[in-house]
């Protein structure tokens, strides 16, 4: 294959120059040979990729790209050390497409890079695996969907708790009818998380192509409004989607799976705001660089089913409710899993290895536990590419869709909302009259007692509350908002366009 320059690749992956060609088979139909693995954004979740793909014998890491030099080099090296053989360094993920015997590319990226990167890797004829969430938006998600199909590759979402023993056993007690009737989920991110610091103009690292890393996101002034560059993109909206986003989708799956809900919600809304960071650096005027929620509660309606996910990025240990204390314990720390309410009790996922069932007083019924859940989904993905069979996948594009899907919408609202101020009595009264199968008026007063606990004063800094959205599952857009519709795509950097599902 002659290799491409960058621009020749976007043009040929923009035009569906692939689709033309049928999807080559992987190289690992003949047992004895390794499938060949890329994997893209290495300085944080992209080091377990290498210890996972390095782990399976069936697969060997052939290259490896990352937007920073000095972290590429140092994983590159780190790869060549445990596997006897030094990979190939890029820059420009294009560039890797054309490495002889890659089959795979794995992306750990930014989140906006994630669909892009999926949707060329796909149309280069290599089965991808993409960190949730799979997309930064609706439309990244569904065009990722489509490229699958399109191209017949194998999609696998960074959900590892569908390869989960225990979360598998415990998903099929509630569906035998475990815990009874099941129509309600509640999931939780009560995970500490502080200031990422003040706005301001901080230098790119001198190693970064700002460029490149900056892909699909509309270029900005290469001066950042955030001090610590590789990790913090999380919390501000145009690289990231705030912990509704990175931790929400592995929360979100559990609890669509559970009960069972392969769609989009009916109808979405959200309240939070960012608080509490200027009584953290006990200065009244200070102003943390992050524009993503800290503290979200998000309603999702399914018609005969519902979710609520609580985000909480203060303090974590008061204000929990019975039944968080009863199934997650009362001590100080992080809360993070999925509560299923039953007629009969209530089952909770309380860590990606173990699951719990309890009565309706509280009592343990059922344990669930598992090992090794990360090397399980790597090896539930490799077996896809090995047998070409896409029905055995535990977390395909369109599972990765949905979920991550959901914490789109939640934002959505919040971001609507974001300058519609409300006190706490205001919030009530629009959300009591919301369809929900939660108490929604309990549920915004733990809140509110939390935020208190952490000294937030809600008269001089009050939450936002975003409109109620009504989300058609079939043309995935909003009925009731424009403004919403909007927000389902974003705009994108000549070049670096993720194309619509049609023209995948």
């Amino acid at each position: 294959m002659t290799k491409l320059n960058r621009r020749q690749f976007s043009t040929i992956a923009a035009t569906g120059f692939f689709a033309a060609a049928s999807p080559r088979l992987s190289r690992a139909q003949s047992p004895n040979e390794q499938l060949g693995v890329c994997i893209a954004g290495v300085n944080s979740r992209g080091g377990e990729h290498i210890r996972g793909f390095n782990k399976d014998p069936r697969t060997v890491i052939r290259a490896i790209v990352d937007i920073d030099e000095e972290v590429g080099r140092k994983r590159a090296d780190q790869v060549a050390e445990i596997q006897g053989k030094k990979p190939e360094l890029f820059k420009d993920v294009r560039e890797a497409m054309d490495v002889d015997g890659v089959d795979i590319l794995t992306c750990a990226t930014p989140n906006h890079w994630h669909a892009l990167m999926g949707v060329w890797a796909m149309q280069a004829g290599k089965d991808v695996y993409i960190e949730k969430p799979i997309s930064h938006n609706i439309h990244e998600g569904r065009a990722l969907v489509a490229a699958a199909d399109r191209y017949g590759r194998m999609f696998q979402t960074g959900t590892q708790c569908r390869s989960s023993r225990a979360c598998q056993e415990a998903m099929q007690f509630i569906a035998d009818g475990g815990i009874g009737e099941v129509n309600f989920a509640r999931g939780l991110c009560y995970k500490r998380r502080k200031s990422i610091g003040p706005k301001g103009n901080y230098p790119i690292p001198e190693n970064v192509d700002f460029n490149l890393w900056s892909g699909p996101a509309t270029y900005t002034d290469p001066k950042l409004t955030r001090e610590r560059f590789h990790y913090d993109w999380h919390w501000q909206r145009h690289y990231g989607n705030g912990d509704l986003g990175n931790q929400g989708p592995h929360q979100t799956d559990i609890a669509r799976w559970g009960l069972g809900v392969d769609r989009h919600p009916n109808t979405i809304i959200s309240y939070g705001g960012r608080l509490g960071y200027n009584v953290e650096r006990k200065d009244e005027n200070y102003v943390d660089a992050g524009d993503t929620a800290n503290t979200e509660v998000s309603i999702y309606d399914y018609g005969d089913k519902c979710i609520v996910f609580e985000t909480r990025g203060l303090d974590v240990s008061t204000s929990l409710g019975k039944e968080v204390e009863a199934m997650f314990g009362d001590k100080p720390g992080n809360k993070i899993g999925v509560i299923f309410y039953g007629s009969e009790g209530y089952l909770a996922q309380v860590r990606y290895d173990f699951c719990v069932a309890f009565d309706k007083d509280y009592q343990l019924v059922k344990e669930f536990k598992a090992s090794d859940v990360g090397d399980a989904h790597f090896a539930n993905f490799i077996d896809a590419c090995i047998s070409r069979d896409y029905g055995s996948l535990n977390a395909n594009a369109m599972t990765g869709h949905l979920s991550a899907g959901v914490s789109h919408l939640g934002n959505i609202s919040y971001y609507l909302g974001e300058s519609n101020r409300a006190s706490a009595d205001e919030i009530e009264a629009a959300i009591a009259k919301v369809k929900s199968l939660d108490d929604n008026v309990v549920t915004l007063q733990r809140t509110i007692e939390h935020l208190k606990a952490n000294g937030v004063d809600l008269g001089k800094t009050p939450l936002s509350l975003g409109p109620l959205l009504e989300f058609n599952n079939e043309t995935e857009r909003f009925t009731n908002n424009d403004q919403a519709n909007e927000m389902l795509t974003r705009d994108y950097r000549s070049g670096f366009d993720v194309p619509s599902a049609d023209k995948v």
